[in-house]
């Protein structure tokens, strides 16, 4: 029977069970949360992201969920810098020019402060610069992608949280926690 974990990662946990890294200091990675053997990340969640990580021990699931082949739907909460306009939602709607090409189009949408749990650290706020929310749902997953394209409409993202991976979701898993789907 094929085993599923929701894993609810914490921003700066490395999306690996390894450091594989060159750093001095040994850096926090998925096995100072998750003691499970076999099971491994279907997909990937950039050291400073947090939110919603698969992990399975099935090989074929791991490929359906993680090979953009598939365009398994990806939804995250993103809090950028700046007021967003509908000119660049319409952007994102379109699919935006990256330097590795056009991007799919997303849903895109401005959505109230989802209300998260704070960040340790904290993001960095400034008092004369607004800040938005969004919830952009891709079918691709290029390298920093959902930043990459937050950018290239000019909204810089301070904030990311993958909230929900095809039918899974993070709702009601703290960071750090991780519960069988």
């Amino acid at each position: 029977m094929t085993r599923l974990i929701l894993f609810n990662k914490p921003w700066g946990v490395l999306p690996q069970f390894t450091d594989r890294g060159m750093a001095d200091t040994p850096r926090v990675t998925l096995s100072q949360f998750i003691d499970v053997p076999g099971v491994y990340p279907a997909g990937r969640l950039d050291k400073d992201s947090e939110g919603l990580m698969v992990l399975t021990d099935d090989g074929q699931v791991q490929a359906q969920i993680s090979d953009p082949r598939h365009k398994m739907p990806k939804t995250y909460l993103v809090q950028v810098e700046g007021t967003v306009t509908d000119a660049a939602l319409v952007a994102l709607r379109r699919g935006v020019q990256l330097n590795d090409g056009m991007t799919l189009p997303a849903e895109a949408e401005v959505v109230p402060d989802p209300a998260l749990w704070p960040r340790d650290p904290p993001i960095r706020v400034r008092l004369t610069v607004a800040d938005s929310w969004l919830r952009l749902t891709i079918r691709e997953g290029r390298n920093r992608q959902v930043r990459r394209m937050t950018a290239a409409v000019g909204y810089p993202t301070l904030r990311l949280v993958r909230w929900q991976v095809g039918e899974w979701t993070l709702a009601g898993i703290a960071p750090g926690a991780w519960r069988d789907a």
